[in-house]
């Protein structure tokens, strides 16, 4: 099949769908590359790059648009776009077919194929085409970026000669994959980061991350995620009270905002309001990465930078993956190269749109002149994060005094049963066994059960580097099988020296072992 990439006419977008790489991936898939002289030049992509992958390059886009099969874009496709396409092409693009219903029509009218890349099913096997979650990574970090070149401070804290600069706080407003990437930039800077997600099950993940969750104490049951795909859902009205005061008490005390709270098919949820932004300090910044959709911030101005009088900086800007254009193009022809390897199952570039398939299936809003948008629930639902555990319950200070004694008698008790066993054996071999194999008998009984009792003890996750070296230490044994390989039996020669080579391989193992584990840690 011949795959072609055309510029993007859409104002402000340096994102291209194919990059060289990606070109060269899909010709080994038995696919020719096309693209339209100038489509990477905002991203850094030269003609001549794509030429040395082996890529035609077309003067316009109408003529790529007559030579291939496939035709491969970042934005939804314009009214011009559209009536270039015919009958029997397909076309891969975000496409938003819940806002863009008379689009939706013109696709059908023309016959063609429409893959949305924007309703890529968010279940496990198709993560690696996840466009979305992809681009909100993106969005997600240039977000605190963006913060940060408006902010006029440090984001880390500092103690320095001159004086003490605190940490900047930031508050992320939904922990979904850009909420996620914003908490992983700004907790790397050193701010002091917070994060709020009506997803209960994902406060495990931004702690994990080095932020605090922000709970609210109000009780309410949440939609798991693997129900709603993966997203949040709408929350009660008494629910968004709640929120909607916590973040007033917040609003005081954090220094930049971030909000990326979308629901599927919706406005965005205003979840900022005009009082919150007056409360907040001189100097701060909001980040709203809903802007396209409304915004989450009620004084968003999409595609705007918006100052207001007690000196806030509001972001609207909808184009943060198109700032990191490179980056941006590299994973998105990534998701649509993977997008054709499930279109093309075998090495000969026939393509499959096999309509039984999940991820084809659900990515796929038109076809053979019908529209197939809205799809039906995939066979497999979204895996959601488990729940947070419920927190073990504080215990007094008696009953910690209880469960300690408890446990040292119950450990008592076990010693005890252990030393009477052990003491029952040796009289019972004393009995029938000579007194020189019983002096070399009960040292031998008595090394087993020390050394039991302290190995036995020690955490777990400190055997390997502790047992490296205290291996090489505890073969000082390796002395008493020397004295013993001067006696005069056969077989205690023979032990000793077994004795010998084993303490031997203790020693030099353990000191290897320990070597390998420093060299870990060294620069090169």
């Amino acid at each position: 099949m011949k795959i072609g990439a055309p510029k993007e006419i859409f104002e402000g977008e340096a994102r291209v769908a194919m990059t060289p790489d990606s070109a060269l991936q899909l010709q080994k898939l038995g696919h020719e590359c096309y693209i339209e002289s100038g489509a990477g030049h905002l991203a850094g992509l030269d003609d001549s790059a794509y030429e040395k992958a082996g890529v035609t390059v077309i003067k316009t886009a109408a003529a790529l648009f007559k030579e291939v099969d496939f035709v491969v874009k970042v934005r939804p496709p314009t009214d011009t776009e559209l009536k270039r396409l015919k009958e029997g092409q397909t076309l891969i693009s975000f496409f938003y077919p819940a806002q863009n219903t008379e689009l939706l029509e013109q696709a059908k009218a023309t016959g063609a194929s429409v893959i949305a890349m924007d309703m890529v099913p968010r279940i496990s096997r198709a993560q690696k085409m996840d466009a979305l979650s992809s681009m909100a990574n993106i969005a997600g970090y240039r977000a605190v970026i963006e913060a940060g070149n408006n902010f006029g401070r440090f984001f880390t804290g500092q103690v320095t000669a001159a004086g003490k600069v605190p940490p900047a706080k930031v508050l992320v407003v939904g922990a979904g994959v850009a909420g996620l990437a914003a908490i992983g930039a700004s907790t790397s800077l050193g701010a002091i980061t917070y994060a709020f997600d009506v997803r209960p099950e994902v406060a495990e993940q931004i702690e994990s991350m080095g932020a605090e969750f922000v709970y609210l104490d109000f009780a309410e049951e949440q939609t798991d995620g693997a129900a709603t795909g993966g997203y949040a859902a709408p929350s009660s009205p008494e629910f968004r009270e709640a929120q909607l005061k916590k973040f007033r008490e917040l609003a005081p005390e954090v220094d930049i905002v971030i909000t990326t709270a979308l629901i599927p098919g919706r406005d965005a949820p205003i979840l900022w309001t005009k009082d919150m932004v007056e409360a907040m300090k001189p100097g701060s910044v909001i980040v709203d990465l809903a802007a396209e959709r409304g915004g989450n911030c009620e004084l968003t101005k999409m595609d705007e930078k918006v100052v207001t009088a007690n000196r806030v900086t509001i972001i609207g800007y909808t184009d943060f993956p198109s700032r990191m254009a490179a980056q941006s193009s590299q994973l998105y022809s990534t998701n649509i190269r993977h997008m054709m390897h499930d279109l093309t199952p075998g090495k000969d570039g026939v393509v499959n749109h096999n309509m039984e398939d999940d991820v084809i299936r659900g990515a796929t809003v038109a076809h053979h002149g019908e529209i197939t948008f809205p799809p039906p629930p995939p066979k497999i639902k979204a895996i959601a994060a488990q729940k947070p555990k419920e927190k073990a319950k504080e215990l007094t200070p008696e009953e910690i005094k209880a469960r300690d004694r408890a446990a040292f008698q119950k450990q008592t008790r076990n010693q005890v049963a252990l030393l009477g066993i052990g003491g029952a054996l040796l009289l019972g071999v004393g009995l029938v066994a000579p007194a020189s194999f019983m002096a070399h008998f009960i040292v031998f009984v008595l090394s087993c059960f020390v050394g039991f009792q302290v190995i036995w003890n020690v955490s777990h996750s400190l055997h390997t580097p502790l047992m490296a070296v205290t291996n090489a230490i505890s073969s000082i044994i390796i002395l008493g099988a020397l004295l013993q390989i001067g006696s005069g039996s056969w077989l205690v020669i023979a032990l000793a020296g077994l004795s010998v080579f084993m303490a031997g391989i203790n020693i030099f193992g353990g000191f290897m072992v320990t070597r390998r584990m420093l060299a870990m840690f060294q620069k090169s």
